[in-house]
């Protein structure tokens, strides 16, 4: 059975930092190009950033420059790393997983950005 669970999220301060992480089981992680998606409020789900097995990496422009992804394939892991949050970053993330026709995803992390 394919697992994929989100951890970290949470309430944050403006212009803080948050880190989640994501821990896939029942898939060849190694294998998959990973993703963090996130979804606002009364829009659409979007990409943030995704990593690919050989560790390239793409971000949207409303996290590049402040923000990192990162695989452990031995973990099984992926980790997003954001910093200097604003209230616009606030939505639920969720944790994907796509390889060939196959795509998985976790239930999602809610991250609020507010004083």
């Amino acid at each position: 059975q394919v697992q994929l669970v989100e951890s970290g999220g949470g309430l944050a301060q403006p212009g803080g930092s948050l880190r989640l992480s994501c821990t896939a089981s029942g898939i060849s992680f190694r294998f998959y190009k990973m993703a963090w998606y996130r979804q606002a409020p009364g829009k659409q789900r979007e990409m943030v950033a995704q990593i690919t097995a050989d560790r390239r990496t793409v971000y949207s422009d409303s996290v590049k420059g402040r923000s990192t992804i990162s695989r452990d394939n031995s973990e099984k892991k992926i980790f997003l790393q954001m910093e200097r949050l604003a209230p616009e970053d606030t939505a639920v993330y969720y944790c994907n997983a796509v390889l060939e026709s196959r795509t998985h995803w976790g239930q999602g992390t809610q991250v609020t950005v507010s004083s």
